[in-house]
């Protein structure tokens, strides 16, 4: 299965890492050697772990458990590209011999800087502000090395089905799904702007403080889709309190965006169904991880 931008996907295995490892990275980097290791949460494709340095200075070391080496080079030159057209979001330092990732076991290795800042937690400024970054993300021009696969989205659903028909699996919402996909191609305006998007802006995704974004995390999805989408996303992964979405978030958001790219009369008529087509985007992500590829996981039990 291919996803973001040409990506393969692996099967999923946590990688431990020690100090001794830690600092072999360390000292391939040019850093000051390891004070202490700790695990970060979040993520569920990749091992993070924060690292204390004996400067004082702090650094993260994400271990790609479900991606190539190759696809994380490319990930990697797609950040560097959107870091440099003013979207926040750390850049992964570049060990001696010009690469962005060390390979050890098979799997990609890297450290990226560390953003001291706790995850948005829907205030209204901070909303504003990641829809003037959202916005900023969509004015990156795309040079050709983002792909057009979805991994949030429809693109992933054959593949679901496909699994149901294999393993007999087939459950009421995968049949769910499955109406909807043959419904969402006449839905969803063929012509609406597309450019590049994030695809996962949930709030453990973005950091922020005193009202201002301060790192846009974790661009594993990002691709070359409908640049509406990502507003729809950011809403339902920030715009919600417990179980209600919160109208004034969305308006900050759109607000906050608008400032810097309108959107069209047909991207604002097509928000209804993009909102229903991202909803059971993410819940299918979901449906995925938990019931089919971590039947036992104590998430599972949520999503039938």
């Amino acid at each position: 299965m291919k996803a973001g931008v040409g990506f393969e996907w692996r099967e999923m295995a946590y990688t431990e890492v020690g100090a001794k490892a830690a600092n072999e990275l360390l000292s391939a980097a040019g850093c000051a050697e390891l004070l202490d290791i700790e695990g970060l949460a979040g993520g569920w494709a990749n091992s993070n772990y924060l690292l204390s340095l004996t400067d004082g200075s702090r650094l993260v070391l994400k271990v790609w458990n479900e991606r190539s080496v190759e696809d994380v080079r490319m990930l990697n030159s797609c950040i560097e590209l959107i870091a440099q057209h003013g979207v926040p979001t750390p850049v992964p330092l570049i060990f001696k011999g010009g690469d962005s990732v060390m390979v050890i076991d098979g799997l990609a290795w890297m450290l990226l800087p560390f953003v001291d800042a706790p995850w948005l937690t829907g205030d209204l400024a901070s909303m504003r502000h990641l829809g003037e970054i959202i916005a900023r993300l969509h004015s990156v021009p795309d040079d050709g090395r983002f792909g057009e696969f979805y991994h949030m989205g429809t693109d992933v659903w054959p593949d679901l089905f496909e699994r149901a028909d294999t393993n007999g699996a087939w459950s009421p919402f995968l049949r769910l799904l499955e109406a909807e996909y043959a419904r969402m191609a006449e839905a969803i305006p063929a012509g609406l702007p597309r450019g590049i998007i994030h695809g996962d802006l949930f709030q453990d995704n973005i950091l922020a403080d005193s009202g201002r974004v301060k790192a846009v995390l974790d661009f594993e999805d990002v691709c070359s889709n409908i640049l509406a989408n990502d507003l729809v996303v950011a809403f339902i992964g920030c715009g919600w309190d417990g179980d209600e979405p919160v109208e004034e978030r969305w308006h900050a958001l759109l607000g906050g965006y608008e400032s810097v790219r309108l959107l069209s009369a047909e991207e604002h008529a097509a928000m209804p169904e993009l909102y229903r087509y991202a909803t059971l985007s993410v819940a299918a992500w979901r449906y995925r991880k938990f019931v089919m590829d971590l039947p036992g996981s104590e998430h599972a039990g949520r999503y039938k």
